[in-house]
């Protein structure tokens, strides 16, 4: 009896957040990707789009089926804020033949298309080709971009890294390139950086700004006001940047995600 009236009371156990995709059709006949995930957290059906795409939030309570009606009583809604949201970003898919220029330093540079022995693409004379054997399939078309951006991002980073390293107490220990949904860099306690590979696509400033901004946190990991005095005694127009990414940040993301799947 004492030991019924003395044992700890049992702890609730906080369910794991679920996600998976389901495919959707519009009336328009297009089948669109939804990421669908089940929040304990969420109060309400919820749908929303971003530079990732679409998804679908439940909450646990409510039933895939429930979850499912939403979606096809919001399917009009759907495919009207898709076609706002492509307007907005410029994000268009990256498709052999058809599409004829890409993103790279604020600009939108002419590509060409080639039939090749590899799947490579080359910046050349201002202009990019990109060179695809006959049976190279969109997986392939889209590895090749992905490393064509990074290579680029890196040589950037190269002429600019070696001008901010006086002063830090150490060089990064290794720089990343991600896809990242909301920041545009970060550091990480052993002194390595990520960096989104969506800089690479807009302002070069801007992508300096947001290495020194890393750089700094070498010496600070806050936002504290020294932070800040070390980020504007290396980039003053630091401001400007920010402001850019307020104006342009969505759509370099949403771009890119666009263009790499």
């Amino acid at each position: 009896m004492f030991s019924a009236l003395f044992s700890p009371k049992p702890q609730r156990v906080s369910r794991p957040i679920e996600r998976d995709t389901v495919m959707l059709a519009l009336a328009d006949g297009r089948e669109i990707e939804i990421r669908r995930v089940r929040d304990p957290r969420a109060k309400r059906i919820r749908l929303s789009i971003d530079e990732r795409g679409v998804r679908l939030t439940i909450p646990a309570r409510a039933s895939l089926k429930a979850g499912h009606e939403f979606l096809l009583l919001h399917r009009d809604w759907l495919a009207a804020q898709l076609a706002l949201h492509h307007d907005e970003t410029g994000s268009a898919p990256l498709q052999r033949g058809v599409t004829i220029a890409l993103p790279l330093r604020s600009n939108d540079v002419p590509l060409h298309w080639h039939e090749g022995r590899f799947s490579r693409l080359e910046l050349i004379d201002g202009g990019l080709h990109f060179h695809l054997p006959a049976r190279a399939g969109d997986a392939a078309m889209r590895r090749a971009l992905r490393e064509f951006y990074e290579a680029q991002a890196r040589s950037d980073i190269g002429q600019w890294l070696p001008k901010y390293l006086s002063g830090l107490p150490q060089a990064p220990r290794q720089i990343r390139f991600k896809m990242i949904s909301t920041l545009w860099g970060s550091l990480a306690p052993d002194a390595s950086m990520t960096l989104d590979l969506a800089l690479v696509l807009g302002c070069p400033a801007a992508f300096e700004y947001v290495l020194v901004h890393e750089l700094c946190h070498l010496l600070h990991r806050d936002h504290s006001p020294r932070f800040w005095r070390e980020v504007e005694l290396r980039f003053p127009a630091w401001r400007e940047q920010r402001d850019y990414f307020h104006a342009e940040g969505r759509r370099l993301k949403a771009r890119l995600r666009a263009l790499l799947g």
